[in-house]
């Protein structure tokens, strides 16, 4: 990249507009409301000029890299030599792209599991229940649910079927599930859809819908194009909460089996 200099210069202006009103809002209730001095202000600083030229490269390699080779992936996936002549001259359907369901649950299964907010989550899980809720389970659950979302999401778009039928039929059973487990399990089920729409899976995600719409013929970019990142939301907590009630139906059967005392 030899405009790399200019173009790490927009983003870091970019970024550092977009931070800005959060940091205002800090400093005015650290030293308006509360009237005092932030705690190791050279810290502070330091740590926000590293977020800031973090987040700059962040997103240059979002434009450079994760969206181009999701959409490059999907429309390799889709292409003539990969479904294979003798498919196209039958005409195309859902059946043809089981590769690229397929490779749509392993990148989103690897990308939630690489996922650093999930993992933040799940290691503060593990210290507020005292190990109750094991750390890489969990981390497991949620993406093991974004894997089954994005591979139904892109089948969704493959076929064309409305969004808001899966998204409402999706949360009806989030809502079963939710009445069926434990009232400790729920909140952090609920949490768990939310931090997997973060910094590495969602970029991915999304470049994949993108790319598939853009591939399938008489798909739209922009109406079946997004959607995907919905599907990762609402999955997992369906996955943590069927987790959940089966956990405790394992136990009660094993202490069902277990010899009554006398």
């Amino acid at each position: 990249m030899t405009d790399f200099p200019q173009t790490f210069a927009d983003a870091l202006l970019s970024t550092v507009l977009d931070v800005a009103p959060i940091v205002a809002i800090l400093l005015l209730f650290q030293l308006v409301f509360l009237r005092r001095k932030p705690p190791n202000p050279r810290r502070i600083a330091a740590g926000s000029v590293l977020v800031l030229v973090g987040l700059a490269l962040f997103l240059i390699g979002l434009e450079n890299a994760l969206f181009p080779i999701g959409r490059t992936m999907a429309s390799q996936l889709t292409a003539p030599e990969t479904l294979g002549a003798e498919r196209l001259a039958d005409g195309i359907d859902w059946h043809d792209y089981l590769l690229l369901y397929a490779f749509a649950a392993a990148i989103g299964f690897a990308t939630t599991v690489a996922e650093p907010s999930l993992v933040a989550v799940a290691i503060k899980a593990r210290d507020a229940s005292g190990g109750a809720v094991h750390a890489w389970g969990l981390r497991i659950a949620v993406a093991v649910g974004v894997a089954v979302g994005v591979a139904l999401g892109c089948f969704r778009i493959v076929t064309g079927t409305p969004l808001p039928w899966y998204i409402i039929g999706s949360y009806i059973v989030v809502m079963l599930f939710t009445f069926k487990s434990s009232r400790t399990i729920v909140p952090l089920a609920y949490d768990s859809g939310g931090v997997t729409t973060s910094t590495v899976t969602v970029p991915v995600v999304a470049a994949i819908g993108l790319g598939l719409a853009a591939s399938v013929p008489g798909r739209s970019p922009l109406i079946d194009g997004f959607g995907l990142i919905a599907f990762a939301s609402v999955f997992p907590i369906m996955s943590v909460l069927g987790y959940s009630i089966a956990a405790s139906w394992l136990a009660r059967r094993r202490k069902s089996k277990l010899p009554k005392e006398a």
